[in-house]
Formats: structure tokens, C-alpha cells, sequence
């Protein structure tokens, strides 16, 4: 009974994508701020790992993005347990269709506009795109229950149009169709989803973690994971900041 009353204290968190990389340094951070956080993880026995190394705030939860039953089913889970959703992370991303690690030269050879293979545009926005959406959808009446509901979408600066198109920026020719430009569609979906929310006070912002050394790239970006979510915990702990916000590792971003 006691520890039902501590855990109805603590404020409620999801973070999709949760066992490993940035999404697990943000559960770690969450759960040592005494956030209870289910730790979403494709896999439950990563999932189940992830929360072991965390501590007793953490709960693996088995989580598909791209399944709505799945999705449902986690959300069951939570309204049963708690009753509400103070904190929605949709930090699960892939960066190609396919199963082993790709360099960001590899990715970019497969994600030009000119030779792109349309599944495997349709395999990652099913995930960083529509994945977003459907979980958000879902989780909205648990959010609706809570005093300070935020949702934090995590992103990249290869998604920002204005910084892409300008002549100087060194990261152009890593734009393509498949990873770059599904968080372009991401930024629209947050975009869409703080305006629509605003009047009812739940904050969404995107935040990218920067260059970030994760599975995504291979291991082969520039930023220590801690460095990389830094901005990200930044985000997802602030309950009283600003809405329709896109920040990185120096502070905001362009769309």
C-alpha cells in the first residue's frame, strides 16, 4: 500500500525507443528525477535489460510504434497502473529500412531523391513519421488527465528546411528522402499537434540531440550519448517552459 502511495506522487513517463541510445539516457535521467518510466523497447528482453540497469522507477513496457495493438496495449497498460500520462517521449527512430548498421555514406547512396527505393522511404516514416502520430493519438486522453502534460518528439537538425538550403551548411549533402526527410515531416507533426493542443495547456515541442555517436549513424557521430541528450532531458524535465518549440545542443532551431 505504501509503495502505491509514493508511485501516485511521482510523475508518469513514456519514452518509445527507450533501450538504448538517446531514448535511454533520457529514461535514466526521467528516473532519476523521480519519474515512474515505462521504457518502451521493441524487443521486451532489451526492454527488461534497459530497466534493470535503470533502477525500480523503470518498467519495461513491449513496444511496436508501427502496431497499433501494441500501442493500445501500452497505453491500457499505464492508464490501469496509474490512471495518467504526465510525459510522452517519441524518441524511437530509424534511420533505414533494412537490419544491420549502415554508415551515414551508405545511407545517403540508398536516400538520394534520384534512385530512392520507395519502401524504404515507406519503412522509416512508418516509424519516425506515422509512428509519432499514432501514439500521440493514443496517449492524448492519459495526457488530458494530467496537470502538467508535455510531449517531447525527438528530432534532428537534418530536418530543418532553412538550415539545409542555405549554400554554407555543411550538412546538405546528408539531406535525402528517407531519414532527413521524415523529420522534416516530424517537425510538422509536432508543429500541428502544439497548435492544436495549446488551449488545452499540453506543451509539444521537438528537440534534436545533435550529432549524437548512436546505432542510427553506426556509432560514428561526433557527440557522446551524454552530450546528445542533454538537450533532449532539457526538454522533457521542463514542465512550465514554452510549446512549439524546436531546440538543439545550442538552443532553437529553424524549421
Amino acid at each position: 500500500m505504501e509503495d502505491q502511495i509514493t508511485s501516485a506522487n511521482k510523475p508518469i513517463a513514456l519514452v518509445t525507443g527507450a533501450n538504448q541510445g538517446v531514448g535511454n539516457e533520457i529514461a535514466k535521467a526521467l528516473a532519476a528525477n523521480g519519474y515512474v518510466v515505462y521504457v518502451g523497447s521493441r524487443k521486451l528482453e532489451n526492454g527488461e535489460k534497459a530497466a534493470a540497469a535503470i533502477g525500480q522507477n523503470a518498467k519495461a513496457i513491449q513496444l511496436d510504434v508501427t502496431q497499433q495493438q501494441s500501442i493500445n496495449a501500452v497505453i491500457a497498460r499505464i492508464e490501469n497502473e496509474h490512471g495518467r500520462l504526465d510525459l510522452l517521449v517519441n524518441n524511437a527512430g530509424i534511420s533505414h529500412g533494412g537490419t544491420s548498421p549502415k554508415s551515414p555514406e551508405e545511407l545517403m547512396s540508398t536516400g538520394r531523391a534520384v534512385n530512392v527505393s520507395l519502401d524504404e522511404v515507406r519503412a522509416v516514416w512508418e516509424t519516425n513519421v506515422f509512428g509519432v502520430i499514432a501514439v500521440t493519438q493514443v496517449a492524448l486522453p492519459l495526457l488530458r488527465k494530467s496537470s502538467a502534460a508535455r510531449i517531447v518528439n525527438v528530432s534532428s537538425g537534418l530536418g530543418s528546411l532553412t538550415w539545409i538550403s542555405d549554400p554554407a551548411c555543411w550538412a546538405r549533402e546528408h539531406f535525402g528522402i528517407v531519414y532527413a526527410a521524415s523529420k522534416t515531416a516530424l517537425n510538422a507533426v509536432t508543429l500541428a499537434f502544439a497548435l492544436e493542443l495549446e488551449r488545452e495547456n499540453i506543451k509539444v515541442n521537438a528537440t534534436s540531440p545533435g550529432y549524437t555517436a548512436t546505432a542510427l549513424n553506426n556509432f560514428q557521430g561526433t557527440d557522446s550519448l551524454e552530450v546528445g541528450s542533454r538537450e533532449p532531458v532539457r526538454v522533457a524535465l521542463e514542465t512550465d517552459g514554452p510549446t512549439g518549440g524546436f531546440t538543439g545542443p545550442e538552443g532553437p532551431l529553424p524549421w
